[in-house]
């Protein structure tokens, strides 16, 4: 069994409140905007919208990335409000995980009936999916 990560458990717990409170079918941004608001609430410390850049061959490329959260500065967190996460959403979390060298990072999609989230852990170059799916 996986440790449990307070850090990770905070942006979750944090992220069903928003699920509970609203239900699905509203668009990325507004899940968006209510999770800045329930993190603040909660005193987690944040970061919205942070321009990630991307490098190839030491050099940067113009074409970068906006992550939706930073928490902790330590947790990347993606978003999503689609009917059911699918390997692509992974496979680019995953990158996003790599090109910003995080450890840890969260997929949350508020798109379905329960929130669906998978957590990410492991060497910034070696990360993986922690666990299963989840839901709340």
């Amino acid at each position: 069994m996986a440790r449990r990560d307070p850090l990770t458990y905070d942006v979750i717990g944090a992220a069903m409140e928003v699920h509970n409170r609203l239900g699905y079918g509203f668009l990325e941004a507004v899940y968006q905007e209510a999770l800045a608001i329930e993190l603040f609430y909660r005193q987690v410390p944040f970061r919205r919208e942070v321009h990630l850049p991307i490098t190839y061959r030491e050099q940067i490329l113009k074409s970068g990335y906006r992550v939706d959260f930073i928490c902790y500065d330590t947790i990347l967190v993606e978003l999503k409000a689609i009917k059911k996460l699918s390997n692509d959403e992974v496979a680019q979390t995953i990158n996003y995980l790599k090109a910003g060298n995080f450890a840890k990072g969260l997929l949350i999609n508020f798109g379905a009936a329960s929130l669906e989230y998978k957590r990410f852990v492991g060497e910034s170059n070696k990360t993986s999916i922690d666990g299963t799916d989840y839901t709340d």
